[in-house]
C-alpha cells in the first residue's frame, strides 16, 4: 500500500475505528498504517486475529502491539469478537469447566484491552451465548451472571464492557437494546453498558435505528456504535442510509467510538476500508454543510 498518502480529516467529536479483521491478512503494523492513511483514528481489535488464547498473551506482546498502533498514528480503541478463540467457549453453558474457561478468557480480555490503551469491549460472540432447548431460562441467567462478572472486572480495570444486541437469526439471547438495557440496570455497574450495531438494529428493533440510538445516548446506556449495512457489507455498499445515524451522533456530541464492521469485503478488505472511510467523511461534510446553511432547516428523514 505504498501508493497511499495520508488522508486529511475534518475534526469530529467521535473516534472513527476500523475493525481490524477486515484487513487481517496484513501484519498488524501494516493494518494500523493502512487505517491511519485512510483517515481512521483507531483500530477496533478482534483478538483472534492476533492470538489463539488471550490468557497466554505476554506483557511484551501487548506493549509491542500498542507501540505499533501508536507509531502508525492510530490507537487501539476497543475490542470485539471476544470469544471466537479459543474454541468451545460459552457464557450460557451449564458445564462448569467451559464456564470457568470462558470467565477466565473474559478476565484476560479486559486486562488486554486496558493494556492496549483501549476503553471498550464489545460482547457480540453469538455462537458463544446460545440458549438451549432444554434450559433456556437457566442459560439466560448464566449469561446475565457472566455479564455481571465482566462488569466487575471492567470496573476494576477502568474500561467499559458493552453488551451487543444481535439479530434473532444469530442468537436468541439479547436481540434489542431494551433487552440489553434491562441487564445493565439489573447489574447496576457503571462499567456495563450496551451499544448499537446498525445492521442488527435494523433487523431486530421495532423502531428506526436512529430513534433507538438517540434514546440510548440520551439515557447514557449506549456507549459504542458499529456501522454496517444489512447486506453485511460496509456503509455505502448497500441500500441502507446512514446520514440520520451520524446526525444523531453529531447532535448528541457523541465522543465515543464508531467502528466500521462489515462482514463481507467487496472487492477486498483494503478497498472496503477505503470506501467506508470516504463514505463516512462525505456524510460528515454533508452534515456540516447543512449546519452551515441553517440549523433550523436541518431535518433528517429516518429510514429503516
Amino acid at each position: 500500500m505504498r501508493w497511499l498518502v495520508p488522508v486529511p480529516t475534518r475534526p469530529r467529536s467521535f473516534t472513527l475505528a476500523l475493525c481490524n479483521e477486515v484487513v487481517r491478512e496484513l501484519p498488524f503494523a501494516r493494518q494500523c498504517d493502512l487505517a491511519a492513511r485512510l483517515g481512521y483514528d483507531a483500530i477496533e481489535l478482534a483478538p483472534f486475529t492476533l492470538v489463539e488464547d488471550p490468557r497466554r498473551v505476554t506483557d511484551a506482546q501487548l506493549a509491542g502491539w500498542r507501540r505499533q498502533a501508536e507509531d502508525a498514528g492510530v490507537r487501539v480503541s476497543s475490542l470485539h469478537w471476544l470469544l471466537t478463540a479459543p474454541e468451545g467457549l460459552s457464557i450460557t453453558t451449564s458445564e462448569a469447566r467451559v464456564r470457568g474457561d470462558t470467565l477466565d478468557v473474559i478476565a484476560a480480555l479486559v486486562d488486554m484491552c486496558a493494556a492496549l490503551g483501549g476503553s471498550v469491549l464489545v460482547h457480540g460472540s453469538p455462537k458463544q451465548r446460545e440458549l438451549s432447548a432444554e434450559d433456556p431460562r437457566g442459560d439466560a441467567e448464566r449469561g446475565r451472571e457472566a455479564f455481571a462478572f465482566a462488569a466487575r472486572r471492567a470496573e476494576a480495570a477502568g474500561v467499559v464492557y458493552c453488551i451487543e444486541p444481535l439479530a434473532a437469526s444469530e442468537t436468541a439471547f439479547v436481540n434489542t437494546v431494551a433487552e440489553a438495557e434491562a441487564i445493565v440496570a439489573e447489574v447496576g455497574s457503571p462499567a456495563l453498558r450496551t451499544m448499537v450495531d446498525t445492521r442488527a438494529a435494523r433487523l431486530s428493533e421495532a423502531e428506526p435505528v436512529e430513534e433507538v440510538l438517540a434514546r440510548g445516548l440520551e439515557a447514557g446506556t449506549v456507549a459504542h456504535v458499529h456501522v454496517n449495512d444489512t447486506n453485511r457489507r460496509a456503509p455505502g455498499q448497500g441500500e441502507d442510509r446512514f446520514l440520520g445515524v451520524f446526525d444523531v451522533l453529531d447532535r448528541a456530541g457523541y465522543a465515543g467510538t464508531v467502528a466500521v464492521e462489515p462482514f463481507e469485503y467487496v472487492p477486498d478488505g483494503p478497498a472496503t476500508a477505503a470506501r467506508a472511510a470516504g463514505y463516512v467523511t462525505g456524510l460528515l461534510e454533508a452534515l456540516a454543510a447543512r449546519r452551515g446553511r441553517s440549523e433550523g432547516d436541518d431535518v433528517v428523514r429516518f429510514r429503516r
